[in-house]
């Protein structure tokens, strides 16, 4: 069970950045703190900075990070390049968000999909405050770009909606593809960072 978790955002200014520069202004975050004993939140308040042309998450706690200017409908691509930027101590997923409505109400739905250090992507649908299910169970792929000798891993996130279909992609591999019938696809887009996670976000963005 998850419940909405009060926090505040800390901004970061970057000496030299460009104009194209990303910022936090406007963004809203939604915290969901953990309620299994065994797989308790890390202490301390999420952080959410801007980076040149992105954002840094430092999450103790699972949170979904959207722009309420951000709506995509009809056909469009979701894209991210995430970079995790140490290993987490156990697995834990990050990735986009899309569909979404009432992201700070109690009635909040969206469909995430999402990948691991472990190698795995997941794709998932929450509806309502207290239910989320799996559309697929965590699938191995070698698509999924590990950590590597220095604890990094580099990822680029796709959802591509189509007239009839969605193709979900990691690292220009179509891992998997879902019909576009009874997935709600117009709405908000975002991307989530569960708990114990440090992750950049660079190219995020909707084309048509």
């Amino acid at each position: 069970m998850k419940r909405q978790l009060t926090l505040s955002l800390l901004v970061l200014s970057l000496a030299g950045a460009t104009l194209a520069a990303q910022s936090t202004e406007g963004w809203k975050v939604r915290a969901d703190r953990s309620m299994n004993a065994a797989d308790p939140d890390a202490a301390g308040d999420i952080q959410f900075m801007a980076m040149g042309n992105g954002f840094h998450c430092v999450n103790p706690t699972a949170a979904v990070f959207w722009h309420p200017d951000n709506t995509a409908t009809g056909t469009y691509t979701l894209k991210g390049t995430f970079t995790l930027m140490e290993p987490s101590n156990h697995t834990n997923y990050y990735g986009l968000v899309f569909g979404g409505s009432d992201l700070e109400g109690a009635d909040q739905s969206y469909t995430y999909f999402m990948v691991a250090q472990n190698g795995a992507w997941l794709l998932k649908r929450r509806a309502g405050n207290d239910s989320t299910e799996n559309i697929t169970e965590p699938t191995q792929s070698d698509a999924v770009k590990t950590p590597d000798a220095g604890g990094t891993s580099v990822n680029d996130i796709e959802v591509r909606v189509k007239a009839s279909d969605i193709d979900y992609v990691v690292n220009g591999t179509v891992v998997h593809t879902t019909p576009r019938a009874g997935v709600t696809t117009d709405g908000l887009y975002g991307f989530r960072v569960n708990h114990r996670l440090n992750v950049t976000v660079e190219g995020f963005g909707v084309t048509p």
